[in-house]
């Protein structure tokens, strides 16, 4: 459990390697009131936490991975696909089913006559 109360440098510390791994939502649970206070109120932090994210930007630049974007559009498109075959399918199935309802009806009335 991280130290309560940390000074602003001990903060930004924190918050930089939060950022070099991944985990800003771990480090902003971390805070406690009065640090939240203190960060929100800090000029300091704020300008130092933009050069710590370009810091962070520049030096895994090459490691960084964009998704792809295209792999996601064929996947929701199949799912598409999916859910349409399937509605098509109980939709037969029930018009099937009321057509044979419907033919029972017209044989029962044919014998009746």
């Amino acid at each position: 459990m991280p130290d309560e109360n940390r000074e602003i440098q001990e903060l930004l510390i924190d918050y930089a390697g939060a950022l070099r791994d991944g985990c800003l939502p771990a480090f902003l649970k971390s805070l406690t009131r009065e640090e939240a206070k203190a960060i929100a109120s800090s000029r300091q932090f704020q300008d130092a936490t933009e050069i710590a994210r370009i810091l962070n930007g520049a030096g895994f630049a090459n490691k960084a991975v964009t998704p792809n974007v295209g792999l996601f559009i064929s996947r929701v498109d199949a799912k598409i696909t999916s859910r349409l075959k399937k509605a098509k399918a109980s939709s037969r199935g029930k018009r099937s089913t009321h057509i044979r309802g419907i033919a029972k009806v017209e044989k029962k009335a044919e014998n009746s006559i």
